[in-house]
């Protein structure tokens, strides 16, 4: 069946309408977008007919907060994960009420919600990071938070020095297949702007590079850093067109991301997640430096109490681990940074 794009009178997504259908409804916005019959115009029923759905409205021109929060616990599956859907809510939170990311600007993706179109699969993730960069201006501040299984597979194009690809794993992704890091990188980073900022959180295994940035910190654990070129030999540029990305994730793109549980309540968290949030309701936000410093130090010590040596906890990490601990033992994972452009990561404010 032949297929013909249309842009969403909502939010000017690309939409495909079928052979012969006079509407079709956004996966993102929920705007239904009417196309006429041939010979049978209707002004009032054209492109600017909305209909109540789910997903923020179109936001303003400029200075412009958005965000895409997904979890996934794979629910019922040999790939269950506790964690993941206490993040994506935690990581909404601390979006709001720290950085005063407005209710209506963000996209959240669970198991939990009624709406199918925020469900997390493939088709619907990839929708969602179409929205996340759709239209942006200058001023515009970005964020993809992703809790949920990281996998690698084959790279066939040369660009990876170890020939892996570093992946996502929607909720389907027996069936419909894995997210690559080359399309992440496509979708939200290589068409952003001068002036727009995206930040991503991937609380995921073999994370490291999900983005396909540049550049990768290289810090030990003196604090010290170099930056690693990460860009492919074939010279393809995996950066921005102007605009700034950066990427804080849960591991090494060899290495394993836990999802831990609370010793005195049953409530569990990604490490990754827990330990940014901590750095930022701690006040080690302050550099990109002192919150990667900060994660790694928090998933070093995993035996000790979340409360202990720096302050008091906060209502946001009582709300993440009722006041619980890390799963002692020890995580074996080192949180990493990747940007478009090596800066000095002690030097330069964070800020969403």
């Amino acid at each position: 069946m032949s297929m013909t794009l249309i842009d969403c009178s909502g939010c000017r997504t690309p939409l495909q309408l079928p052979q012969g259908a006079l509407c079709v409804r956004c996966a993102i916005c929920g705007a239904v977008t009417h196309v006429a019959a041939p010979g049978h115009a209707d002004p009032s029923r054209g492109a600017g007919a909305v209909q109540p759905g789910w997903g923020p409205p179109p936001p303003p021109a400029h200075g412009r907060k958005r965000a895409v929060v997904c979890g996934i616990s794979y629910r019922y599956s040999r790939h269950e994960l506790k964690g993941c859907i206490n993040d994506a809510k935690c990581m909404r939170h601390l979006l709001m009420t720290r950085f005063n990311f407005p209710d209506d600007s963000i996209i959240m993706l669970n198991e939990e919600q009624s709406d199918p179109y925020k469900i997390p699969t493939k088709h619907n993730i990839r929708m969602a990071m179409h929205w996340l960069v759709q239209g942006c201006q200058p001023g515009d501040s970005l964020v993809f938070h992703y809790s949920g299984h990281g996998a690698q597979q084959r790279n066939y194009s040369g660009d990876e020095a170890d020939g892996l690809d570093e992946t996502l794993c929607p909720l389907d992704f027996e069936t419909q297949g894995m997210i690559v890091d080359d399309e992440i990188n496509t979708a939200l980073v290589r068409q952003l702007p001068h002036g727009v900022k995206l930040h991503a959180l991937i609380d995921a295994c073999h994370s490291g590079t999900a983005l396909d940035l540049p550049f990768l910190c290289r810090m030990n654990r003196s604090g010290q850093y170099v930056w690693e070129d990460h860009r492919p030999r074939s010279g393809i540029w995996k950066g921005t067109s102007g605009g700034e990305a950066i990427s804080f994730s849960g591991c090494d793109d060899n290495e394993t991301s836990a999802d831990t549980s609370a010793l005195s309540k049953i409530t569990s968290t990604g490490a990754m997640t827990f330990c940014f949030i901590q750095a930022i309701e701690r006040g080690q936000g302050a550099t990109y430096g002192s919150i990667l410093n900060a994660m790694r130090s928090t998933i070093r010590s995993t035996g000790e109490s979340t409360g202990a040596g720096g302050g008091a906890v906060t209502s946001l990490i009582t709300m993440l681990l009722t006041g619980g601990s890390l799963t002692s033992g020890g995580l074996k994972q080192e949180p990493q940074l990747t940007a478009c452009e090596p800066f000095d990561v002690y030097a330069k404010p964070f800020s969403l």
